[in-house]
């Protein structure tokens, strides 16, 4: 059996910081910026080990709460504003071989201020460094957004233009087209992977081969002002983004569904609601999510039925059209689904909820398995366990009975 590589995971995190003072343990969507880059780590496949170097007893007591070690304090020597990152690395590989004789193979730096990181991010870098045995290090990059060939600096005496760069064969890079240009690209802090080597034989956290890899530019996260704070947090509620987040622990489709249970509003319907001069009320919905119940209801055993806060006779209507059992006005969900639970004997394990809205986050726990349409509430998106392609009322019934449907031909196969 091969062993698995020593990874460790180091996060660097000062208590001195000044632009944004505390910012470490600062909330941050929810959870204290540091616990980002833990949850990045503890969540990596290849991560053996995860350690905080920090020099402030608040900032160690709030990693160890989120999962990570804090096994010494770094000096305070190694924690001013001009303290680069190389020493507090040699720093903590020396702490350890000396007090533990711990000595990893790769060590993975995960900068707090780069929180939103795409989820395979940790695994692939280290993946990376790996298959390349030549390589000292893999660092995160991203196409720059400005070409640095076009880019000056000022003479300090004669207040003329310089140019920042040259060209072999381009004499003036700066007049030259940008598609003749080399292609540059920006150094992110999400992450570098580093072969323990390469810190304490080369005294370098790159080495002199490193490798690239690429980033979706739109994880693009360096926070280094209030301003950047808002705007990153804003990032968080972006459905396309799916990053790995310190609150959300995402599970594994489930093997054995028994029952599909939804939401009516912003489900099975588009979440609008038409009302004519009478205070009628109708509401839009789709008649392939229809077609979709069917087929479930034909080619498995899998119950289907619906959880609606609305007592409301379109509801009614629809769901006897689509001989599906409705539970109606309903205003604690999660409440409601324990006695369920007890009374039908429902196995939690097996039901797949489906929904859209901040009431059925009570039902989350109560659960195997959470999914949600794409067009639902921004928090209900960071906590689901699957954001579906389509929307409410537009097709996410018919493409989670799809899956329900794939997944059951599977286990068929299997055990034919």
């Amino acid at each position: 059996m091969v062993k698995k590589p020593e990874v460790l995971a180091l996060i660097p995190a000062r208590g001195g910081s000044k632009g944004i003072p505390r910012k470490n343990i600062r909330d941050f969507g929810g959870a204290p910026l540091i616990a980002w880059s833990i949850a990045a780590a503890l969540r990596a496949e290849t991560v053996t080990r995860v350690i905080v170097s920090t020099d402030d007893e608040e900032i160690a007591a709030v990693a160890r709460e989120w999962g990570a070690e804090t096994p010494f304090l770094r000096p305070a020597e190694l924690a001013q504003d001009d303290t680069t990152d190389y020493p507090v690395f040699r720093h903590a590989l020396d702490w350890l071989a000396a007090h533990e004789n711990y000595r990893p193979e790769v060590v993975v730096q995960l900068r707090p201020t780069s929180p939103v990181r795409p989820i395979h991010l940790v695994d692939d870098a280290v993946k990376l460094l790996l298959e390349h045995p030549f390589a000292d290090c893999v660092r995160g990059v991203v196409p720059s957004g400005q070409n640095p060939f076009k880019m000056w600096t000022l003479d300090p005496e004669s207040g003329r233009m310089l140019p920042l760069l040259r060209v072999e064969g381009a004499p003036e890079p700066y007049n030259a087209p940008r598609q003749n240009l080399p292609k540059t690209y920006w150094q992110t802090g999400h992450i570098d992977a580093i072969r323990a080597g390469t810190i304490l034989n080369k005294s370098s956290l790159t080495g002199d081969v490193i490798l690239p890899l690429m980033i979706d530019p739109r994880y693009t996260v360096d926070i280094d002002t209030p301003a950047d704070w808002e705007r990153y947090e804003r990032l968080l509620q972006d459905p396309q983004i799916q990053a790995v987040d310190p609150l959300v622990n995402r599970r594994a489709f489930p093997a054995r569904v028994s029952l599909l249970l939804m939401d009516f509003d912003g489900v099975l319907s588009d979440d609008l609601v038409i009302t004519d001069q009478d205070g009628r009320e109708s509401v839009r919905c789709s008649r392939s999510d229809g077609l979709g119940l069917s087929l479930l209801r034909e080619n498995t055993d899998i119950q289907a039925a619906v959880l609606s806060r609305e007592e409301n006779p379109v509801v009614s209507a629809r769901c006897r059209k689509l001989k599906l059992e409705v539970f109606q006005g309903i205003r604690e969900k999660g409440l409601a689904l324990k006695e369920l639970i007890l009374s039908r004997g429902w196995k939690p394990e097996e039901i797949l909820y489906l929904g859209n809205d901040l009431p059925d986050l009570a039902v989350l726990p109560l659960v195997g398995y959470f999914a949600a349409p794409a067009d639902a509430h921004p928090q209900v998106l960071r906590r689901a366990d699957l954001i579906l392609k389509h929307r409410g009322g537009r097709g996410a019934v018919r493409e989670i009975c799809e899956r329900l449907l794939k997944n059951t031909h599977h286990q068929n196969m299997e055990t034919q």
